[in-house]
């Protein structure tokens, strides 16, 4: 079928194989760049660059047919010629414009597009796309967000290749146990004041780190090392940039005509025309780019309550056809898109950045929703900061907020993010949102990781935090590493890289995130104490993982815990540890290191533990596993990766659930007995 016909009606889904530059043998054995762009009210348009002495008379091009797409052939262009299109636009204006499908592009300051051939690398991670499952499959995601321009850098503060990156990033993410690398925009954008979320060129990867085939190399190297990679990728909105995508053909080409629905002022940018079949064209194919030439993993969209709504963002807008304010258009390119995805890429992650209560994000489009697969908890980072930057001694007038994201944690398919967005802008870092000295900061932080790493849903924290960065993130210089040869940093980077591992190793925390049958609040009525108490549920009722959080500065002693079960309990993580930086504080447990359960009815349960909750600290327990029990548990694990098999989507637990807990209670000297809490 015509190519050019499928751009037209919003159904060339690879349309970055027809336009854009790549390398032509002509016929009769003469060999150049063949060129094409949509730029359909020009009047004229002629490709300049390095093979013509940048002449806009030199080489114009032609119109194919009625399609908008002008075409031309240029003998002995070469790889690496810079060039750009010279736009004769229908409001009369000439201007040069970098080609919106170039493959590669100058590094800012300068500009041009650069002619690459994109057959550039020969690939070596099908060990690892091979075994991709199912986006929503069960299984542990640990993200690591990072910004490549500041996480590490030369010594003379200039940026590493994506080579250099990849060796380094791959071997910190095995260490630190993030299952998941998500990316902000790394595709081509001028200011670097921006992050990346000002794109000009949509299928070139930034210059400033190297090649595409650099990045492609970077891929390959994470997956080789079983790292999946996330993009963060912005179809909401452009630059206002002359060379760039606005105004193209001199008028309203990518971007809606009217202002009123077609500008965000607070961000300088213009707003995609989502109504336009070809702008649709040029959004999912670059989607689809990213998954078919770089082996991506997922895709992160961001500010979709932006594209959601007209009115976001403006005190004037344009309604709907029926007197709304929801974005039809938009929403039907988003469901198209995701439907897309789903039905040729079902392993990709399709995360939305939304904060609204707009119903169903993470839900299937034949269900009503959208069709992301993931969307994230914005209100339970909210909550979960405020409750944390609130001091222990008001804590208890903000128990109901701490609990109330349990409320609709099933709703959607979550992750919980703690991004970049929290440590800018004079919000503090992680560490320093922290009331009280710099000792209860980190016992804070770790008492939050803990919390975080329990609760129902997919994880993302920033980087800097897992060392506790004490600075904002800054984009123009690189992390604060030499902050490690502290001890309380480096105890807090040994914490998060153990708490990831146990996350991974652990089932429980992640078979089913996406009901009750995985959750259960033990004690959430504690508001005198200001604890928390709740578990992440096992195959059966002993693998249980019971999670108690603590969050005033004062040990409790003799605290009674509800459980389920007779037998004897045993410490499998607590946040006071003094190999993490904690206070060693005794947890009272027996010359075993267990808790024997007392056949007492306690919080519901008919037996219940007595333990003492360090300060400002969280254990994870779980009851000690007998001959028998540990034979209950294989048979029951193996039974649940049986029917797991069978069932599409889903991803078998039972090595994770016949993995012994491994154990890392902090070897310290018995408390003395006291009377117990009633």
């Amino acid at each position: 079928m015509d190519q050019a016909y499928l751009f037209n009606t919003g159904k060339d889904y690879k349309s970055y194989n027809y336009l854009g530059s790549r390398p032509y043998s002509h016929p009769d054995g003469d060999k150049g760049y063949l060129f094409r762009v949509w730029a359909p009210n020009a009047k004229a348009v002629s490709v300049v660059g390095d093979f013509n002495d940048w002449n806009p008379e030199a080489y114009y091009m032609y119109k194919i047919g009625d399609s908008g797409i002008w075409e031309a052939y240029i003998s002995g262009a070469k790889q690496w010629d810079r060039y750009k299109y010279h736009v004769y636009g229908a409001d009369g204006s000439e201007v040069n414009k970098v080609d919106p499908y170039a493959r590669h592009c100058e590094t800012r300051p300068a500009d041009a597009s650069i002619l690459y051939d994109p057959n550039d690398y020969e690939w070596h991670d099908e060990a690892f796309t091979s075994k991709r499952v199912h986006a929503c499959a069960p299984r542990p995601i640990s993200i690591y967000e990072v910004h490549l321009g500041s996480w590490k850098r030369h010594e003379d503060g200039n940026f590493m290749n994506y080579r250099e990156i990849a060796k380094d990033l791959a071997k910190y993410c095995k260490k630190m146990g993030y299952t998941h690398v998500e990316l902000m925009p790394i595709l081509e954008h001028p200011l670097d004041d921006s992050w990346g979320y000002q794109v000009i060129c949509y299928y070139a990867v930034t210059s400033r780190f190297g090649t595409p085939a650099d990045f492609k190399y970077f891929v390959d190297h994470l997956h080789k090392n079983g790292i999946s990679i996330i993009l963060d990728w912005v179809p909401a909105h452009f630059p206002k940039n002359s060379e760039g995508l606005v105004h193209f053909d001199g008028s309203a080409c990518y971007e809606y005509k009217d202002p009123r629905i077609g500008e965000h002022k607070e961000w300088g940018t213009f707003v995609f025309d989502y109504s336009k079949a070809e702008v649709q064209s040029f959004l999912i194919s670059n989607a689809v780019f990213w998954i078919e030439e770089f082996h991506l993993d997922g895709i992160r969209m961001d500010a979709v309550s932006s594209m959601l709504y007209r009115d976001y963002g403006r005190t004037e807008y344009i309604p709907n056809i029926y007197g709304g304010t929801d974005n039809l258009e938009a929403i039907d390119f988003i469901r198209n898109l995701n439907s897309i995805m789903s039905e040729n890429y079902p392993y990709v992650m399709m995360i939305a950045e939304e904060s609204t209560a707009w119903p169903k994000v993470s839900h299937p489009v034949s269900d009503g929703g959208l069709g992301f697969t993931h969307k994230w908890n914005m209100g339970w980072m909210h909550d979960t900061l405020d409750y944390f930057q609130t001091d222990s001694y008001a804590r208890e007038w903000h128990h109901d907020q701490f609990c109330f994201s349990m409320m609709y944690a099933f709703s959607e398919n979550f992750i919980l993010s703690l991004s970049h967005d929290e440590v800018v802008h004079g919000k503090k870092s992680l560490i320093d949102k922290m009331p009280g000295d710099t000792w209860r900061k980190f016992a804070n932080l770790r008492l939050m990781f803990m919390y975080m790493m329990a609760h129902p849903g997919a994880k993302l924290n920033f980087m800097g935090s897992e060392f506790g960065q004490f600075i904002e993130w800054r984009f123009y210089e690189q992390l604060e590493w030499f902050m490690l040869q502290y001890e309380s940093h480096k105890l807090l980077q040994d914490y998060v890289a153990d708490l990831n591992h146990f996350y991974i190793k652990h089932a429980q925390f992640w078979q089913d995130d996406h009901s009750w049958g995985g959750f259960e609040w033990v004690d959430a009525s504690d508001v005198k104490n200001n604890v928390f108490v709740f578990k992440r549920k096992g195959v059966a009722n002993q693998e249980d993982i019971y999670v108690a959080l603590n969050m005033v500065p004062v040990p409790l002693e003799n605290y009674n815990i509800g459980v389920t079960e007779s037998g004897r309990y045993k410490i499998l993580m607590n946040t006071d540890d003094m190999k993490y930086g904690g206070s060693g504080y005794p947890d009272g447990s027996d010359s075993k290191g267990t808790f024997k359960a007392v056949e007492e009815g306690w919080n519901g349960k008919p037996y219940h533990i007595s333990v003492n909750l360090p300060p400002l600290g969280g254990i994870y327990f779980q009851k000690v596993k007998t001959t028998s029990s540990a034979k209950s548990t294989k048979t029951s694990a193996k039974t649940s990766s049986a029917k797991s098999t069978k069932t599409s989507g889903k991803t078998a637990s039972a090595k994770s659930t016949k993995s012994s807990p491994k154990t890392s209670s902090p070897k310290t000297a018995k408390t003395v007995k006291t009377k117990k809490k009633q």
